[in-house]
């Protein structure tokens, strides 16, 4: 997929990186796992390492990611993954892959 053609990605990108100031950010477009078009823009999983989660419970830190990213969840965003840690929570470990829903449920 060309860059031009991640322009939902790019956004959530710019605007995490503008308001939380991450140490890891990863955007990854887990759509290509689900039942849409090709090159769509419609499942995310985010994995974001910042000092502004300090003292912050996971509720909280979900919200606030939910926050920032609000118009892309009321315009085509469909599923929102969220992995956000405090610096000293983080270990650089791999995150766990979602599952593939691409053949629905049951099958």
């Amino acid at each position: 997929m060309s860059a031009a053609t991640k322009c939902v990605e790019n956004c959530m990108r710019m605007k995490l990186q503008d308001r939380l100031k991450p140490q890891v950010l990863q955007l990854i477009n887990e759509s290509y796992m689900h039942n849409v078009p090709k090159d769509a823009e419609t499942h995310f999983k985010v994995v974001v390492v910042s000092e502004e989660f300090e003292g912050m419970s996971l509720i909280k830190r979900h919200r606030l990611v939910n926050d920032i990213l609000a118009n892309e969840l009321k315009s085509g965003v469909h599923a929102l993954s969220i992995v956000a840690k405090a610096p000293g929570q983080w270990t650089n470990e791999s995150v766990e892959p979602s599952p593939n829903c691409r053949g629905g449920f049951g099958k």
